[in-house]
């Protein structure tokens, strides 16, 4: 086998055997992720909130508009947007197996770190390879796993279309090692599909170089649960909606305490020394 292949598995395939190729490769696919009425369900509820949305947008600053660029359209906070995000995408199993697979070790919980629908428009540019992690610089050096993502296919997912571009491996890569181009792969997949890797995987988005087809695709990403995570969900997801988020829900998107004591760390996040979704349940917050 190639170390620029990228291993398909069934989503029926055992977790551990996901986690231990993502943790040599540092990335699969997972074929079948998502079953079709779930697909079919989630892209029913983004088509009008995409067509609500403009590739040009205003951004935090002029590098972050220069990665995205002015093709592309973004979903941002969709824990207070879509019911089938929440209830079947959020918390889906595989994410969450794998996430105790690769990121359980080095945390009490993780957490969610962004969840972005991503609908490349034709002329879109490739983005520059990068690894996901790199947001946390004194930390994210490879050595321990802070951060496992997907790339959900929600429709046509193809090179011509701008899929993800990934290089195997690379996440046991020095910092300094640059990619060759016989080393980069340009993913396919048939919608539904994730492609999952860890956050020091070095990948990108590629150009979408069709006249008229966009490339619909979510990026979501977990990471260990003392960290900051980059999409604010606290304010993206209004307190009235979080209360009558499931529990587990509720600690994924960041309102739940992050505790580490049985693993003889600390905690993170209380109110009043208690964890908020606890205070919530009980009607106090």
């Amino acid at each position: 086998m190639s170390n620029t292949d990228i291993l398909h598995f069934p989503a029926s395939a055992p977790r551990a055997d996901i986690a231990a190729e993502i943790n040599r490769n540092g990335v699969v696919v997972i074929d079948e992720f998502l079953n079709s009425d779930t697909l079919d369900r989630f892209n029913e509820e983004l088509d009008p909130l995409l067509e609500a949305q403009s590739p040009v947008r205003s951004f935090m600053n002029e590098q972050v508009a220069s990665f995205f660029g002015d093709k592309t359209r973004h979903l941002t906070g969709l824990p207070a947007k879509s019911d089938t995000f929440v209830e079947e995408l959020l918390s889906h199993p595989g994410y969450m197996d794998i996430c105790d697979e690769i990121l359980g070790p080095n945390c009490g919980s993780v957490q969610l770190n962004l969840a972005h629908v991503i609908d490349r428009g034709p002329g879109g540019h490739a983005q520059p390879l990068h690894r996901d992690e790199d947001i946390w610089p004194r930390i994210g050096d490879g050595k321990m796993a802070l951060m496992l993502a997907s790339i959900l296919a929600l429709g046509e997912f193809t090179p011509e279309l701008g899929s993800t571009l990934v290089v195997p491996g690379s996440h046991l890569w020095s910092r300094d090692r640059k990619a060759a181009e016989d080393e980069i792969v340009a993913t396919e997949m048939e919608p539904g599909s994730a492609l999952i890797y860890v956050g020091s995987t070095l990948h990108a988005g590629g150009a979408n170089s069709h006249a008229e087809k966009w490339r619909r695709a979510m990026h979501i990403s977990y990471c260990v649960g003392w960290l900051r995570s980059e999409e604010n969900h606290c304010l993206a997801t209004p307190i009235e909606r979080a209360r009558s988020l499931p529990r587990q829900a509720q600690d994924l998107l960041g309102f739940g305490a992050h505790d580490a004591i049985e693993m003889g760390y600390g905690y993170l996040g209380t109110v009043d020394l208690r964890s908020p979704t606890d205070l919530m349940a009980s009607g106090e917050l």
